[in-house]
């Protein structure tokens, strides 16, 4: 299969968080523990005319993320301990609970937030593309959940070919870090300059 990743359509997403709701339920996450998170960006404001009317010139959008299982994992290359390996058949990083030792450092090193710390199992976790899920032939449980299908996954090159090569949107950190395996067709407000 190679390297899949997501695919994230950012200009159809309306922020209702089902995607994130299921996979807290899957994964039996605790309180502010999101392995998959949608971020609100709001922005503008209001102008006064010269008539005394108000214009509004507000923006507003959602974006969906998790872990973008980059080729060059910035949390794989802190963890001290080896617990973070990337799937050589398809490029997932996994992070074994066995051997995490919970020193965070994955969680302070990933640009994107990816890596979670809990603090009741003092160890640290993140999206593992719900494998168990694909190994029975089903999508992962965000994928499955959207009911816009704002999210899809899949090799990435197949993914790069249908959507295109947008890997950054304003407010993301430089696709140059890590190289992230997302696409994103963006919110007509969420481009880069």
């Amino acid at each position: 299969m190679g390297q899949i990743g997501f695919y994230i359509n950012q200009s159809i997403c309306q922020g209702c968080k089902a995607c994130n709701v299921a996979c807290k339920d899957k994964n039996n996450t605790e309180v502010g523990i999101n392995f998959r998170r949608v971020y609100t960006k709001e922005e503008g404001s209001y102008i006064q005319q010269p008539n005394g009317g108000i214009l509004h010139n507000v923006k507003s959008y959602y974006f969906s993320i998790a872990c973008n299982h980059c080729k060059q994992p910035a949390c794989l290359k802190s963890c001290p301990t080896g617990a973070i390996v990337k799937r050589e058949e398809d490029g997932v990083v996994t992070i074994d609970q066995e051997i995490c030792a919970g020193a965070q450092l994955c969680v302070s090193a990933c640009p994107y937030g990816g890596p979670q710390y809990n603090k009741e199992t003092f160890k640290s976790n993140k999206c593992n593309f719900c494998i168990d899920l694909q190994e029975k032939g089903e999508d992962p449980v965000c994928v499955a959940t959207c009911p816009l299908g704002a999210i899809e996954y899949g090799p990435i090159e197949e993914l790069r070919k249908k959507y295109g090569n947008i890997r950054q949107i304003k407010g993301m950190p430089s696709p140059s870090i890590t190289n992230p395996n997302i696409v994103i067709t963006p919110h007509r407000d969420a481009k880069l300059g």
